[in-house]
């Protein structure tokens, strides 16, 4: 299974920052404050995974079709971490890179996987479930990405917030998500604070979960503000 089934248009993924800045332009934002660009085009790299695996229920005509999409990124990571050619795919090769100068462990970038299963079932989630798959996709993404920036950090400090941000894009489907957002961002602001200066850019973004989008600018500014503060 070497290409991706193709029942959908194609993104173009030649420049990942491009299309991070384009598709998730809250932690495109964030990850700006990451100095080193080898290390940025690294985390780059991770959203874009995370993206590729949110985007596979989404864009497939049914869930069986999901499930291939997802078992074909499955299949990637075997590669990567077998050590075996990696398929042409830019995500694909990007984290490839990234799991070699980081040493990153396959059951987290496994976790992520995983999480997305669900998002093939159109039930409503509960309170309890909204909080455990927004801990395994923006929480499970912004625990890999602590660790990237800064690996003696409490990296597991990042999961609540980065959960927070991950609820907050969905808080409009119903109560049992709004409260799932009002306790992951509760816990995130409060666990934050153990994160590293070098490793705060992997949730800085959690600061516009659940707030009007807004401009680029002011976005921007709030996470500035975010960053500067070390608090979300």
């Amino acid at each position: 299974m070497s290409d991706p089934p193709q029942d959908d248009p194609q993104e173009d993924l030649g420049d990942l920052d491009a299309l991070i800045r384009r598709v998730d332009p809250d932690r495109w934002i964030s990850s700006r404050f990451i100095a080193d660009a080898g290390l940025r085009a690294d985390v780059i790299a991770l959203y874009a995974f995370d993206h590729e695996l949110a985007r596979a229920p989404k864009v497939s005509s049914n869930p069986l079709i999901g499930e291939i999409r997802l078992t074909w990124w499955r299949e990637t990571l075997d590669e990567i971490f077998e050590g075996r050619p990696v398929r042409r795919h830019p995500t694909a090769e990007a984290l490839a890179v990234a799991v070699a100068r980081r040493g990153l462990a396959r059951a987290p970038l496994e976790t992520l996987i995983d999480a997305r299963y669900r998002d093939l079932d159109t039930t409503a989630l509960d309170e309890a479930e909204a909080l455990a798959w927004a801990g395994d996709t923006g929480g499970q993404a912004a625990e890999i990405a602590a660790g990237m920036l800064d690996p003696a950090t409490q990296a597991g400090a990042a999961r609540m917030a980065g959960a927070a941000w991950a609820l907050g894009r969905r808080a409009g489907e119903g109560p049992a998500q709004r409260a799932a957002f009002a306790a992951a961002r509760a816990a995130g602001r409060r666990e934050a604070r153990r994160l590293s200066a070098a490793a705060f850019p992997a949730v800085a973004h959690a600061v516009l979960a659940g707030r009007p989008s807004g401009t680029e600018a002011a976005r921007r500014l709030r996470v500035t503000l975010a960053v500067a503060l070390g608090r979300i």
